[in-house]
């Protein structure tokens, strides 16, 4: 008898199986005039918008990829106005889509997070400014937080942060109290958790695209559609 090929299949099976979390996106619908607004100018308010939705599908895309037990979106905006809005909705088929709720941003965060976090797993939490993020990063963040990890910070280097990971679906109140879109709202989001007797192991840390600068910079990191779109660009003149 081969124990040692019996036990390899058992063990391919084991890393084979779903990975017990639910990984959540935070998306709004990329419609001109109300998607990415600081990257106009220089794109035109379509431009920026067809931009946010090239960043939200190659965002789908990396969480479809990844073998969680669940995956969450939660959203606001109409899609009939949308940039892409056909193909955004037919991708959104394939998760659970739950609506933001509160007003302020921290809040529907907050919201979002114990929304998804209904499943009894732990939450992986992303937004929709990091297209160049993969699969094998997140599966990577996912099992990390199966694994028992008390909390995970993606730190973004404008000083937000990009992933926030979490066991214990309590902790996400805390949200609702860190100012954000601050350059210390990574800091004081690791500091809040920290204070509240939360371990925070750290995630890569990514760009976001808030500014066309980034959109650049960002677009030689992935080969997906928001890479294709900023190279269609090109030494065009957009609007000033």
């Amino acid at each position: 008898m081969r124990r040692y090929g019996a036990g390899a299949g058992v063990l391919s099976e084991i890393r084979c199986a779903p990975i017990p979390v639910t990984i959540l996106v935070v998306a709004k619908a990329p419609v001109a005039g109300f998607a990415k607004t600081r990257l106009s100018p220089p794109l035109t308010p379509a431009q920026a918008a067809r931009l946010a939705a090239a960043a939200l599908l190659d965002t789908l895309d990396a969480v479809r990829d990844c073998p969680v037990v669940s995956r969450v979106v939660a959203f606001t905006g109409d899609l009939a106005g949308a940039e892409c809005g056909g193909e955004i909705g037919d991708m959104l088929a394939d998760f659970e889509v739950v609506p933001q709720r509160g007003s302020e941003f921290g809040v529907r965060l907050a919201n979002a997070h114990a929304d998804a976090a209904r499943a009894g797993l732990p939450v992986l939490q992303i937004g929709m400014d990091t297209p160049q993020v993969s699969s094998r990063l997140l599966t990577d963040a996912a099992r990390t937080l199966a694994d028992g990890a008390g909390a995970l910070l993606g730190p973004a280097t404008d000083g937000g942060w990009w992933a926030l990971g979490l066991t214990d679906p309590r902790a996400a109140r805390l949200l609702a109290e860190v100012p954000m879109s601050t350059d210390r709202t990574g800091e004081n989001t690791r500091s809040a958790l920290q204070d509240s007797g939360f371990r925070v192991g750290f995630l890569p840390a990514l760009t976001d695209v808030d500014h066309y600068a980034d959109a650049l910079h960002v677009a030689t990191e992935c080969t997906g559609r928001f890479a294709t779109e900023v190279r269609a660009f090109g030494d065009q003149r957009v609007a000033r």
